[in-house]
């Protein structure tokens, strides 16, 4: 009984991991994205799905996505754009000076919020009263 075990927990003497939930998600969600820009026709798309789904090592997920460029980096949300479009910004003034105002308000508002936050002056390791 071990051996049988054994065999099923090693693969050419690594250790077979087991996948989890996201990972399954993970892969579907990249499944979905290549049949999206036409690497995957839907029989393929559908038959892999299932196959996601039912995996239960991470082997089997690596090998439904081996022969499909890109990584988790493909997937990854774009980065938002930093700054004001100064371009954007003029043609707006030009053509609708109140749609201006308020991108250049949101440009303004999302730009305090990436930047870092001062420290509290309690947190001064200076200790005790500067006066």
């Amino acid at each position: 009984m071990r051996g049988r075990h054994e065999r099923q927990r090693r693969v050419r003497g690594k250790p077979v991991l087991r996948a989890s939930d996201a990972e399954r998600d993970r892969v579907e969600a990249r499944l979905r994205h290549h049949y999206a820009v036409g690497r995957l026709t839907l029989p393929e798309l559908e038959e892999r799905v299932v196959l996601a789904l039912q995996a239960r090592t991470r082997g089997q997920l690596d090998a439904l996505v081996r022969d499909l460029p890109g990584g988790v980096d493909e997937l990854a949300p774009p980065t938002p754009v930093k700054g004001i479009d100064s371009r954007l910004l003029i043609i707006l003034l030009c053509t609708a000076p109140p749609a201006a105002l308020v991108y250049w308000l949101i440009c303004q508002r999302a730009a305090h919020r990436r930047s870092p936050r001062p420290r509290a002056l309690e947190d001064d390791s200076g200790g005790g009263d500067p006066y």
